[in-house]
This record gives C-alpha cells, structure tokens and sequence, in this order.
C-alpha cells in the first residue's frame, strides 16, 4: 500500500475513535526512518543545551515536581524530518477537517525530553482563556522501550475517568481531543523522547 493511502485509512480510523471516544492510539503513525531521524534532532538539541525547561500554565512558570521536561518548539525549514513530519500533521488536520468539521486550521509543535525520574503532573492541554488547541498529539520517538522495564507511560483518563497507560514506543502517536481527555506523564527510568502537538483552529 502506498503511504499516502496508508496515512488516509489510518487517519480516518483516528477520526472515527476520537468521536467514539475521544482519544485513539496508533502504532507506526510516523514511519521508521523518521521518527529516527526526529529523535536524532532532538538528542542533538539536547547535547548542545538547547532543549528548556518547561513551565505551566499561560505564565510557563516552571516547576519540575509538576512538570519536568525540556523542550524547544519545531519550525518548518529546520530539517527534513521536521518538514515531513508537518506534512504528516496536514494530512491528518485534512481529514479530521473533512470526516469531522473542526476547522482545523494549523498545527504546532515541540520537541519534550524527560530525563530519568521526571514527570508530568495529571492536566488537560486546552487554557481557559484559549479554545484554539483542538486535538493533542504526543508522537514518540524511543528506541527498544519495555514498558515493565522503563515505565514513563503516558496515562490517559476516559470520560469514565479510567487511566489508560500507553508506552511510548518508537513512532507511535497517541491522539486526543484537547479540551476533554485528562493526561499524565509517568516517571521512567530512562531518556524518554517525543515531540508534543497540537491541531489548532482559529
């Protein structure tokens, strides 16, 4: 099958979960070479400091018992990867568009480093004062990751407020409606790398 008709079935499966449900988990949403290549980019920030300290809330005041990774935004034209991983973005953004009207009208996004032992404290991503951010992606980006062994899952809450817990294995993408699907990020024992997005409307 043809990428492009392999991200369109995959895409389209994506919207159907988020309305049944609100979230949807998909192994192999970036292919192998590039989520390699993203996470090639972003231990390379990494060695050269120029991953930051993230904050929280609308001040980004930082305070790493509640969140502890560093962070920095991706720009289109930084790398291949980066410009191929827009592109998936906008393939998913057209389809959402189409199967579920949410004028969805960019995307933005941010490459996340947890060092051992940090964690991101139980929150939704939409502000109060901001409905712009409609859908939330977290795209993984980790070599050979045992879930028993490494931990730092990323726990999801249902409208049931059941915890989900899904690993973040190597181009995996976990995909959720913003302003309703309540989220953590457990500690791990390792390095945990990933790239944070956002489908955002007007």
């Amino acid at each position: 099958m043809a990428t492009g008709e392999s991200n369109s079935t995959t895409d389209e499966a994506v919207a159907v979960a988020l309305a049944a449900g609100g979230w949807a988990c998909v192994d192999a949403f970036l292919d192998d070479a590039l989520w390699r290549s993203l996470a090639d980019d972003c231990r390379k920030l990494r060695d050269r400091g120029e991953l930051v300290p993230a904050g929280v809330g609308r001040e980004h005041v930082h305070d790493a018992a509640l969140r502890g990774d560093a962070t920095r935004w991706l720009e289109p034209g930084a790398s291949a990867a980066q410009d191929a991983l827009f592109a998936r973005f906008e393939s998913l953004r057209d389809t959402l568009n189409r199967t579920a009207y949410l004028g969805l009208v960019d995307a933005e996004a941010h490459f996340a480093h947890y060092r051992p032992g940090a964690r991101y404290a139980r929150h939704r991503d939409r502000f109060r004062d901001d409905d712009r951010r409609v859908v939330s992606l977290a795209c993984y980006l980790n070599d050979d990751w045992d879930a028993a062994r490494d931990g730092g899952a990323l726990r999801l809450y249902d409208a049931a407020d059941i915890a989900h817990d899904i690993a973040p294995v190597g181009g995996r993408a976990v995909v959720f409606l913003s302003a309703e699907i309540e989220h953590e990020v457990l500690p791990a024992t390792r390095d945990r790398f990933s790239v944070a997005a956002w489908l955002k409307r007007r």
